[in-house]
């Protein structure tokens, strides 16, 4: 055995990998057998000092390692608890806190100065101000991506998959610093925030490898003297338009595919969650990406979307968001022909049949619905539940629901956090408002928390009807509403029963069944017994207003192809 874990630290004292690939407990482990070792008499004590040595070599490098390439997480592990200025400070001395945007590989002002203020929604804080950009910045921002499109998409596959390879391991090693940042800007609990860093990572990792599979065709030719073939090409400047609830993800998820497929992209992040944005462009030209391949411009909204719009340079739009502003930059792409992509909004039903494993559609339950506070384009908006299980599920579920704890999403066993900002307590109110107004019954919550600023109480809401505005429109927020059905068909036609076509929940131990309310769903996604759905290797888009397109998976390089068909004659 001793002699198995010498020659195996042996192999790990020569390696020059990260320090994140080193095994888990590796050190621990090294210095538990090297003390074994003072029990072994005769021939073994020299494989001990042989041990110890070894030892000390791995330490050491370690050591070395761990202080060049994370030295930003020496103190990542604070309680955080920690004053938001103390943690902004330290963000700053990693070189993580950018303020200003990105046009060309340089980090620039706005041109008249002006900039915007980014608040801690969980009290009220200035966390920091970013500049507010316009359309000279972003028209800028187009040239320099324009320019840089020609050497990026002549670059091998390979060259650019290393590129972003190199970027998915500055953002796995910097994922407690992105942590830290999105729960400043965002609000949402930093377990989740650092997951929502695995998570938008993933999409990075996932494409650098697929950047090598962007396969074409060869044609039977129909005529002896001619060969027909397909290739797939980038489509070019990618308009990239993301939103505040997933502050990194929703920007990997669409420039992984754009930059593997040699496109280059304009980003535009919400002006409620600049920073993380901004930190993700830092470490991308820290790995690699050339100037003016990953451009950043945030500020005035219309103003940088109409520059986007209006650029015959820009050949695509990619965004996620509401369903109103998809609409407004489908109408403005139009102009110029431009290719489009929308994730947008969603009404998402949660089905729970009588059949259902009840412990299985609890955990689901909260997880589809709670997450993020309720603020995720698939989180379930309605919770259908079967009158046979009806009293025991919201029983049950209320019961969960009441032990949630709200708070600053840095303090321990925090997990929800505050909604973004006002105007979003105030809609979620005005919602629960209504549905009490029209006959149902708060059974949890069903107010603004004690906490203050934006913090809503979580809430589930009996007797609802799908008639109520809440049932009709996307509550974006921690609120569950229950409606009762009888059969089968009629939780089909109910869930059916809107424009809406993200994402839908089933619960039930019949896999007949499954198949049969999966096929009739007019959903793009459906989990079955399964409330977290989402992965870089599956589609992630809707049927009917919730959008065009899809991300993620191999399906995600589609959108950001162009396919050309080339027939070579005389060739016999």
């Amino acid at each position: 055995m001793l002699e198995r874990y010498c020659k195996s630290y042996k192999t790990l004292a020569k390696s020059r990998s990260p320090v994140s690939e080193i095994p888990g407990g590796a050190i621990t482990t090294l210095v538990e057998k090297a003390a074994e070792g003072v029990e072994i008499r005769g021939g073994k004590r020299q494989m001990m000092k042989r041990m110890m040595m070894l030892t000390r070599t791995v330490v050491n490098r370690f050591t070395i390692v761990q202080s060049h390439s994370l030295r930003c997480h020496s103190q990542s592990r604070r309680q955080m608890s920690m004053g938001s200025e103390s943690l902004v400070s330290r963000l700053k001395s990693c070189g993580l806190l950018q303020t200003k945007g990105l046009i060309g590989g340089k980090w620039v002002d706005a041109y008249d100065g002006r900039t915007i203020e980014v608040h801690n929604p969980a009290n009220g804080q200035v966390i920091a101000s970013v500049a507010c950009m316009g359309d000279k910045e972003t028209k800028d921002a187009i040239s320099a991506a324009y320019d840089a499109f020609a050497p990026w998409s002549k670059l091998t596959a390979a060259d650019r998959s290393n590129r972003l390879r190199n970027w998915y391991n500055l953002l796995i090693q910097h994922k407690e610093e992105l942590g830290q940042l999105i729960t400043l800007e965002q609000g949402k609990p930093i377990k989740e925030a650092i997951g929502e860093v695995g998570y938008g990572a993933s999409f990075i990792e996932f494409f650098a490898e697929e950047a090598k599979r962007v396969y074409g065709d060869i044609i039977p030719a129909t005529l002896p003297d001619r060969r027909l073939f397909v290739l797939k090409q980038p489509v070019g400047v990618v308009g990239v338009v993301t939103p505040w609830n997933f502050p990194l993800a929703m920007i990997t998820r669409k420039v992984g595919p754009a930059l593997a497929c040699g496109c280059t992209v304009v980003i535009k992040p919400s002006e409620f969650t600049p920073l993380t944005a901004l930190a993700a462009a830092e470490l991308a030209l820290q790995s690699g990406i050339p100037p003016g391949v990953l451009n950043v411009v945030m500020g005035d909204a219309p103003k940088i979307g109409n520059s986007l719009l209006e650029s015959p340079q820009v050949r695509k739009i990619t965004f996620t968001g509401s369903t109103a502003i998809g609409k407004k930059l489908m109408v403005g792409a139009a102009e110029t022909v431009k290719k489009v992509s929308l994730e947008l909004g969603g009404n998402a039903p949660c089905i729970v049949f009588d059949d259902a494993d009840l412990e299985v559609a609890l955990k689901g339950s909260l997880a589809t619905k709670f997450r993020n506070s309720g603020q995720t384009c698939v989180c379930a908006n309605r919770i259908l539940v079967q009158e046979g299980i009806y009293e025991k599920f919201t029983s049950a579920f209320s019961n969960a629901v009441q032990d949630l704890k709200v708070g600053n999403g840095f303090s321990e066993g925090v997990v929800q956090g505050p909604l973004i900002n006002e105007a979003a307590v105030q809609k979620v109110d005005s919602f629960v408002q209504d549905a009490i107004s029209k006959g149902a019954k708060v059974l949890v919550g069903g107010k603004r928390h004690s906490l203050g600023f934006t913090f809503y109480e979580p809430t589930i809401i009996g007797d609802v009807k799908n008639e109520m505005l809440i049932a009709r429109q996307e509550v974006f927020g921690p609120v569950a509403p229950v409606i009762r059905f009888k059969t089968e068909e009629e939780a089909i036609q109910i869930a059916n029963d809107t424009n809406a076509g993200l994402a839908a929940y089933i619960f039930t131990n019949s896999m007949k069944r499954s198949w049969r309310v999966a096929e009739a769903l007019e959903y793009g996604i459906v989990g079955v017994n399964e409330g977290l759905v989402s992965t870089e290797v599956a589609p992630f888009g809707g049927y009917k207003q919730s959008g065009l397109g899809r991300e993620g998976s191999k399906y995600g390089l589609d959108e950001y192809l162009e396919i050309k068909y080339v027939c070579m004659g005389n060739m016999g």
